[in-house]
C-alpha cells in the first residue's frame, strides 16, 4: 500500500509543470492578434477610438513646438531659409504617417519576435516536455522493494510536499505567460501617443524609449524559450540514481530556477535594450 502510494504521487508530480512546460513555446512565440483574438480587437477599438484623437492633440502640440524651436534657432528669422518650411512640412508628414500606421509598426516588431521565438524552438534540440515521471518510477520500482515502513511513510510525505510545490511552479509559470502578454496588450493600447513624439529632437526620447520596450516584449519571448531549453537539458541529465531522494529535489530544484529565470526574463530583456 505505501509503495503504491509513493508511486503515485510520483505519476502525479509533475505533470502540471511538464505539460506547461511542453506549451510554452507554443505560448511565447504567439502575438497578440493570435494569442487572443477578442482581447486583441478590443485594444484595437480602444486605441483608435480613444487614443488616435489624444495622438492627434500631441502631433498639434508637437509640431508648434517644433516650429518654436526651428524659428528661435534661425535667430528668430533674421537668418531666413527657405528649406526650414520644406522640413519642417516634412517632419509633420511623417508624423501623420507614422501615428497613421502605428498598428502595422507594433505588430512588425512582435511578428519578427514570433519568428525568432520559432526559429528558436526549431533549433534546440530534444523536446520541452521531459518525462520525468517514467525515470522517476523506474528508480522508485527499484529501491522501494528495499525499504522499510519508515522509510515508505517517509518518501510519501517527500513526495507529497514536492508534488505541491510542483504545482505552485505550475502555477507560477501560467502567472508568468499570462502576466507578459497582458503587458504587451497594455503597450499596444497606447502606441499612438508615444509614436506621436517620435519626430521632435527633445520629445522625441518617449517615443524611442516606448519603441525600445516593444523590442524588449518581443525579445522576452527568445530568452524565455533559452531557459526552456537549459531546464531541458538538466532534467534530461537526471538517470537512475543511488539515492532516490537526491533526484526528486533535483529535478524540483532545477523547476524552481527555471521559474525564477522566467521571472528575470523581462527585467534583462529591458536592460539590455535600454527600456525603462
Amino acid at each position: 500500500m505505501l509503495q503504491g502510494w509513493v508511486l503515485g504521487n510520483l505519476d502525479a508530480m509533475f505533470t502540471d509543470v511538464n505539460t506547461k512546460v511542453g506549451s510554452i513555446a507554443g505560448e511565447v512565440s504567439k502575438t497578440p492578434s493570435t494569442w487572443n483574438a477578442s482581447i486583441f480587437n478590443m485594444i484595437s477599438n480602444l486605441s483608435d477610438t480613444v487614443i488616435v484623437p489624444i495622438a492627434g492633440i500631441i502631433i498639434t502640440f508637437v509640431l508648434c513646438y517644433e516650429l518654436i524651436t526651428m524659428v528661435m534657432e534661425k535667430n528668430n528669422l533674421h537668418d531666413f531659409d527657405t528649406s526650414l518650411f520644406f522640413r519642417y512640412l516634412f517632419k509633420a508628414c511623417i508624423a501623420v504617417l507614422i501615428v497613421s500606421n502605428t498598428s502595422d509598426i507594433v505588430m512588425a516588431v512582435f511578428d519578427v519576435g514570433s519568428h525568432i521565438v520559432t526559429s528558436a524552438g526549431s533549433a534546440i534540440a530534444g523536446s520541452t516536455s521531459i518525462n520525468v515521471e517514467s525515470t522517476l518510477r523506474t528508480m522508485a520500482v527499484t529501491q522501494l522493494a528495499t525499504m522499510d515502513v519508515g522509510e515508505l511513510i517517509g518518501l510519501g510525505m517527500e513526495t507529497m510536499i514536492i508534488s505541491l510545490c510542483m504545482k505552485i511552479m505550475s502555477v507560477l509559470i501560467t502567472v508568468i505567460l499570462y502576466g507578459r502578454m497582458i503587458e504587451i496588450y497594455l503597450y499596444v493600447s497606447v502606441a499612438p501617443v508615444p509614436f506621436a513624439t517620435m519626430t521632435n529632437r527633445e520629445w522625441g526620447s518617449v517615443g524611442s524609449n516606448y519603441l525600445k520596450g516593444l523590442i524588449a516584449l518581443a525579445f522576452q519571448g527568445f530568452f524565455i524559450m533559452v531557459c526552456v531549453a537549459i531546464y531541458a537539458v538538466l532534467v534530461s541529465s537526471i538517470t537512475v540514481a543511488a539515492n532516490l531522494h537526491t533526484a526528486l529535489w533535483g529535478v524540483a530544484g532545477y523547476t524552481i530556477i527555471l521559474c525564477f529565470s522566467l521571472f528575470k526574463t523581462g527585467s534583462l530583456s529591458k536592460s539590455i535594450f535600454n527600456a525603462h
